[in-house]
C-alpha cells in the first residue's frame, strides 16, 4: 500500500530490521514520542552544559558581575545608582566603593598576562593595567536598598588579582 501511513510503517519496519533507527523513524514517530525524545535530548544537553562551578569560576563570574561593563560609558551619578542596584550590590547593605571597567573582557583578561605584583593582601597574584573606569563611591547618607553614589570617570591604572590556568581575573584589588 502506498499511502503515507503505509510508507511510515514500512520505514519503521525497515529501520528496525536493518538495526539502524534513523531520522526518518524519529520524524515519523507519534507526537507524544517525539515530545518525550525531545525532552530527553534537552535534559542530556542541559546536563552536559551545566557543570558544577568550581571556586575560581564562581569568583570570575562574581568579578564580571561586579566590575565589568564594556558597553557602558559611565561617568555620572545616575549610572552608578542604577548599576550598583542592577548588579545586586545594594541588597542588604550599600557597598561603599566599586569600580566598573569599561573595556572588553579580553582586554581585561590580558592584564592577567602582565608581570605579577603584590596585592594588598600580600599575595603575588596581582597584575596592573590601564583601563577606562567609573568609580562609584557611596554618599554615606543613604540606606539599602536605596543606596546613592557619586561617580568619577577616568582612564587609570588598576590592579586585579588573577587565578587559574588560564589565569582569569577574580578580584579587583585597587
Amino acid at each position: 500500500m502506498w499511502s503515507p501511513s503505509g510508507r511510515r510503517l514500512r520505514n519503521r519496519v525497515g529501520a528496525q530490521r536493518n538495526g539502524n533507527a534513523g531520522i526518518s523513524e524519529l520524524v515519523m514517530a507519534p507526537p507524544r514520542t517525539r515530545a518525550l525524545l525531545l525532552l530527553l535530548l534537552l535534559t542530556l544537553l542541559g546536563l552536559g552544559l551545566v557543570q558544577p562551578a568550581d571556586g575560581q569560576d564562581r569568583m570570575y563570574q562574581r568579578f564580571l558581575r561586579q566590575h565589568v561593563d564594556p558597553e557602558g560609558k559611565g561617568g555620572n551619578d545616575t549610572y552608578c545608582n542604577v548599576m550598583m542596584q542592577r548588579r545586586k550590590m545594594t541588597t542588604r547593605q550599600c557597598k561603599r566603593f566599586n569600580t566598573f571597567v569599561h573595556e572588553d573582557i579580553w582586554n581585561i583578561r590580558s592584564i592577567c598576562s602582565t608581570t605579577n605584583i603584590q596585592c594588598k593582601n600580600g599575595k603575588m597574584n596581582c597584575h596592573e593595567g590601564v583601563v577606562k573606569v567609573t568609580d562609584c563611591r557611596e554618599t554615606g547618607s543613604s540606606r539599602a536598598p536605596n543606596c546613592r553614589y557619586r561617580a568619577s570617570a577616568s582612564t587609570r591604572h588598576v590592579v586585579i588579582a588573577c587565578e587559574g590556568d588560564p589565569e582569569l581575573p577574580v578580584h579587583f584589588d585597587r
